[in-house]
């Protein structure tokens, strides 16, 4: 039997009950496969699973890191990997579970990533920057990787001084990088079982629903306790869909059901973008939900599939 199941899907899709319940009757650990979950104290607004969910099956990759720290691909990997590992070394299956398509597809193909960067280039290139503005520094990757440049926009300064930055450390364009990256056959070989619906509507209702749950169990304490603490509204992590909207709502700039609307309206785009990546993937099998449809039959569909890869 494979001891590697992916569980991808949407946001508010029931990823969570599903791996869960497999893990359980797999003999299994959860990996969680989610940019915002990573962040310590933001458990609300990023749907963690709860205490009561992580009581039954032993959860990995929540509460990695603090909301002030910045998160990347590469580090996720970098710590995902040898936790998967430990877990198949164990005799194990791995859940992974998430909506975070560029972390999953990272971390099942096992990407070579370009070197950390260094804080001294990257303050020189920064620095150059200011002084010369984004259009020099796009004509200066254009000069030495011309693919890159042609992808990116001059507004996308995160990425044109990476791009840099990766060429000034290994002589080497980031585009060769990722080419020689994406030849390399992939780290692991699981079972994909996406989580998708017969109906849109039903899809954005579960969306709604969850904006309004987290309201309820606290979401604006989760968010005031945040910012008292010293965590700046500016981070990467409160910039989050359902932390950056609050916070705008708590400083007085908006009620608080407008800031629940412009949550509900952000998820249910997520969500779109979400299954636009994941049906790129022609590996995994869709298990498509009806109206409210009982998390059993999800996993009834689940255990179908699995039944069928392992024949």
């Amino acid at each position: 039997m494979n001891r590697i199941i992916c569980v991808p899907g949407p946001t508010a899709s029931g990823k969570t009950a599903l791996a869960i319940a497999l893990a359980e009757e797999l003999d299994g650990e959860v990996v969680s496969c989610d940019s915002m979950q990573v962040y310590r104290r933001m458990d609300i607004g990023t749907a963690k699973p709860t205490p009561a969910e992580m009581g039954r099956i032993r959860h990995h990759m929540l509460d990695v890191a603090d909301p002030e720290e910045e998160f990347s691909v590469s580090r996720y990997c970098h710590m995902a990997v040898p936790i998967v590992e430990d877990i198949l070394s164990r005799g194990k299956t791995v859940i992974i579970a998430g909506g975070t398509g560029l972390y999953m597809d990272a971390l099942i193909r096992g990407n070579d990533f370009a070197p950390a960067p260094s804080r001294q280039l990257r303050e020189e290139l920064e620095d150059q920057a200011r002084r010369e503005g984004m259009e020099a520094m796009l004509a200066r990757l254009s000069q030495v990787d011309p693919e890159s440049a042609g992808r990116l926009h001059l507004s996308d300064r995160k990425r044109i001084l990476r791009a840099l930055e990766v060429y000034r450390q290994t002589g080497m364009t980031i585009t060769e990088h990722n080419r020689r990256t994406q030849a390399l056959p992939p780290r692991y070989r699981p079972v994909w079982l996406g989580l998708d619906f017969a109906r849109r509507e039903e899809l954005y209702r579960r969306v709604d629903s969850r904006v309004d749950r987290m309201l309820e169990r606290g979401l604006l304490e989760e968010i005031r306790g945040l910012l008292d603490s010293g965590v700046s509204p500016g981070c990467t992590a409160m910039q989050a869909i359902g932390y950056k909207e609050f916070v705008l709502a708590l400083q007085g700039r908006e009620t608080v059901e407008e800031a629940a609307e412009r949550v509900r309206r952000a998820s249910r785009h997520y969500a779109k973008r979400q299954l636009t990546w994941f049906r790129r993937n022609s590996a995994i099998h869709w298990l498509i939900r009806g109206q409210e449809q009982p998390e059993e039959e999800i996993i009834a569909l689940a255990r179908q599939v699995l039944r069928e890869f392992d024949n």
